[in-house]
């Protein structure tokens, strides 16, 4: 990989076959969060999936130096549509007084493991010195 990326390794260490977060050109680009929480499991409740996400997202952008106040783009990926206004009432109660990003929700055919929700996003680095 070219020197001017950066890699976020995942936290806990296990072997993908991807990486946590790529950095370049001052922008954070992470793998989709699942919401698995850090003890290995998926929260039953909808409102709590998404919540985990967040939180998880949160971890990976702290790691590349930003936060989620430098969210640029989010892609919300739902296994169902009548999910929608649950997800955008834990959305918008995590990220309450931050920037709200412009987002993008669609519904897929499902996940595994009982898992309702994926978040795909792109953020800024917090400052330039942690850039690329």
């Amino acid at each position: 990989m070219p020197a001017s990326i950066r890699i976020i390794p995942h936290a806990d260490g296990q072997d993908r076959p991807y990486q946590a977060a790529t950095v370049h050109g001052g922008v954070v680009y992470p793998c989709g969060q699942v919401p698995v929480r850090t003890d290995g499991v998926v929260p039953a409740d909808f409102a709590e999936q998404v919540t985990v996400c967040l939180d998880n997202l949160e971890r990976v952008l702290h790691a590349a130096g930003s936060d989620l106040d430098h969210l640029l783009q989010l892609t919300v990926y739902l296994a169902d549509l009548a999910d929608f206004d649950a997800y955008n009432a834990a959305y918008l109660a995590r990220l309450r007084g931050r920037p709200l990003p412009p987002r993008t929700t669609v519904q897929v055919a499902g996940f595994r493991g009982g898992k309702r929700i994926e978040i795909s996003a792109i953020a800024a680095v917090a400052s330039a010195d942690q850039g690329s």
